[in-house]
């Protein structure tokens, strides 16, 4: 079972006590960083109204990254497949003689 730990996360200048698993720790911190890395970077380069306009524009931001790198593993696992059953086919003939 893994030790609960209480933590504070400050995002958009807000911050969240949370509670999480020792093992979470440090991906939540990580994340927190990018997310006001990012909400620097929009903030710089847009006229930005409101803080949701920006963590709307982030949640979109990693949204598409995440949905980006499962297309791309798809298609990775297309194309491994494609070439295991050319090798397959391969040694199925070299056995075959």
């Amino acid at each position: 079972m893994d030790e609960k730990l209480k933590i504070k996360l400050s995002i958009a200048d807000r911050v969240y006590p949370l509670t999480v698993d020792l093992s979470q720790e440090e991906g939540l911190r990580s994340a927190s960083k990018k997310i006001d890395i990012m909400i620097k970077q929009f903030e710089e380069n847009y006229a930005v109204r409101d803080k949701q306009d920006v963590l709307a524009m982030c949640a979109l931001q990693f949204a598409s990254q995440l949905e980006q790198k499962q297309i791309d593993k798809s298609i990775d696992n297309v194309e491994t497949n494609e070439r295991l059953k050319k090798i397959n086919d391969l040694l199925a003939k070299y056995l075959d003689k």
